[in-house]
């Protein structure tokens, strides 16, 4: 996919979630627009970073380690970033990402017709492993920092 069609398509899920971020959580959209832009800027960063640099790193890691940098506490700018940030919510911005894998499965459903009642077994241990391995490790991080 080109750069210029992954932009269109995170601009078509920026609007998306601004719409979702209004309706769902009542935050007006002048107010969570810098955050949007804020996270599409990063998105956009991570997918130049992952073309420019050599070694196949995923966007997702380009896309995590800008944020992580440009919102660690002291970092020029941090602080307001993250107020921005603040005004999306997260479930807003998980509405399309569901909405694209509930259609990526539609497409391939013969597919999934074949796998059969199994596929729903081992979907329900990564689920539940997922959850409790989470679990555990928010525990054990929680636990050493002293937060709990």
């Amino acid at each position: 996919m080109k750069i210029s069609e992954t932009i269109a398509v995170l601009l078509i899920v920026a609007v998306m979630s601004l719409v979702g971020n209004l309706v769902g959580f009542h935050n007006g959209i002048i107010e969570s627009l810098p955050g949007m832009i804020f996270l599409l800027a990063l998105c956009v960063a991570g997918v130049i970073m992952r073309n420019v640099v050599p070694g196949n790193i995923p966007n997702v890691a380009w896309i995590v380690l800008i944020g992580c940098i440009v919102t660690y506490p002291g970092f020029p700018g941090s602080a307001q970033l993250s107020a921005w940030v603040g005004k999306v919510s997260f479930l807003s911005l998980t509405t399309p990402i569901l909405a694209y894998a509930g259609l990526s499965i539609g497409k391939d459903l013969d597919m999934l017709k074949k796998t059969g009642w199994r596929i729903v077994v081992v979907a329900i241990f990564v689920f539940v492993g997922t959850y409790i391995g989470s679990a555990l490790i928010a525990q054990g991080v929680l636990s050493a920092t002293g937060q709990l």
